[in-house]
């Protein structure tokens, strides 16, 4: 069994089949989404205000179709290694799957194309889909009791996945009714449930799983993890409120009190950190520390926007800072680390002696990749704050190569997961 883990964790894996096509129409998904921008080009991305269109699509193509598709993917196989308990019927996560991934395709595409009628039918699927997750989730943590701290973290991106599904519904009746008041407010707020809630709070609270596991560092202690949830709900609570009331002083408390919460999520995870058995950093982790340091500038950008600083750029530049920078790096980076993890996982099985998570994964296409989503990120906020064009071309074709080298390494690990195995079998 691999260090880290409990004893038994090898009995509650699934088949590697059923989070591995989460993994995979997520990581097709973040090839479509820097492809539409690519095409979209500068002038859609420096006039972009909101409404329909491909740069509209091709932000849910990556929020919904990569970083919430490789969420639910990672949430139905490391809940239960993590609470030992198992999470509910395999035919309800295929279910799940077969609704959510459909709806995605279908939702970007009347987003892209104007089409009220696939509109409708994705934003079903897709909110079907994410309704039955958090039933799923839901009930799950209802038998979890020895682990408050992951339960609030979790509850709260349940709560914020509820209230970013009703204002997902009313944005998307907006664009034929025309019945909200103020639509850039409601979709200001869905920014904030949809990044720093349902997104958000799941990755912070994995990430007091899952950091010190592929660390080896001791586990955080419960209490901070609830005093760590406590933070994140308030700045959740004040930040959404502030942006749907269009409340510059709400808004900019709400900014003020994610500050804090990042501090004291950074500062519990170091101390795991500083005491970790492996001493040398593996690659993912220079994707972590980046998205931390992104979501540390996507809210200082928010705070400015709530105190008064102009619309253009800065509305475009905080939207880029949050999806592309702190939750796009932060999900790649555990998506990089969790497939080779889960593919050595299951190599152990059936008399096999475990393979090295890093034997499975290509360290090369990981390299490429990190270099062409820092460069994706530096070229794209520069063309968005000095309203150029050619950053613009340029950060969106780093992005796009960038989507390719992590697809090359996505399918490497099952290739080489096969060869380790056929290797084994030949020595018999």
């Amino acid at each position: 069994m691999l260090p880290g883990l409990p004893a038994d964790a090898a009995d509650r894996l699934l088949p590697p089949s059923l989070p591995g096509r989460f993994f995979a129409v997520a990581v097709l998904y973040h090839i479509a989404g820097w492809a539409l921008l690519a095409w979209a080009g500068p002038g859609a991305i420096l006039g972009f205000v909101g409404g329909l269109g491909p740069v509209v699509a091709a932000l849910h193509l990556i929020t919904l179709g990569t970083l919430a598709m490789t969420a639910l993917g990672a949430a139905i196989q490391m809940l239960p290694i993590a609470t030992c308990r198992p999470l509910g019927p395999l035919w309800a996560c295929r279910l799940m799957f077969w609704l959510y991934a459909p709806g995605i395709g279908a939702l970007s595409a009347g987003l892209a194309l104007a089409d009220p009628t696939l509109r409708s039918v994705g934003a079903g699927l897709t909110l079907a889909g994410l309704a039955l997750f958090g039933l799923l989730v839901g009930l799950h943590l209802r038998r979890v009791e020895d682990m408050p701290g992951l339960v609030r973290h979790l509850g709260l991106s349940l709560a914020s996945l509820l209230g970013l599904g009703l204002l997902g519904l009313a944005l998307v009746a907006d664009f034929s009714t025309g019945w909200l008041g103020n639509h850039a407010a409601i979709a200001a707020a869905h920014a904030v449930l949809g990044g720093y809630g349902f997104m958000g709070s799941l990755a912070l609270g994995f990430s007091y799983v899952l950091i010190p596991m592929f660390v080896l560092g001791p586990s955080i202690p419960d209490a901070e993890r609830g005093r760590g949830a406590i933070l994140v709900g308030l700045a959740l609570v004040t930040g959404a409120s502030g942006a749907a009331l269009g409340l510059g002083g709400l808004a900019a408390l709400g900014a003020g009190l994610g500050l804090v919460a990042l501090g004291h999520h950074l500062r519990t995870l170091a101390a795991s950190v500083r005491r970790r058995m492996r001493r040398r950093f593996e690659p993912f982790f220079r994707l972590v520390v980046l998205s931390w340091a992104m979501l540390a500038a996507s809210l200082l950008v928010g705070l400015a926007l709530a105190l008064g600083a102009p619309a253009d750029p800065w509305a475009a530049l905080w939207g880029f800072l949050l999806v592309f920078g702190w939750l796009l790096g932060f999900v790649l980076a555990i998506l990089q680390r969790i497939m080779p993890f889960l593919a050595a996982m299951h190599s152990s099985c059936g008399g096999r002696p475990p393979a090295l998570p890093s034997r499975l994964a290509p360290a090369w296409a990981s390299d490429l990749h990190f270099v062409c989503h820092c460069a994706a990120l530096v070229l794209i906020a520069a063309g968005l704050v000095g309203g150029w064009s050619w950053p613009l071309w340029l950060g969106t074709g780093a992005g796009l190569l960038g989507a390719l080298f992590f697809a090359i390494y996505a399918a490497a690990v099952p290739w080489r997961l096969s060869c380790h195995r056929a290797a084994f079998a030949a020595s018999l």
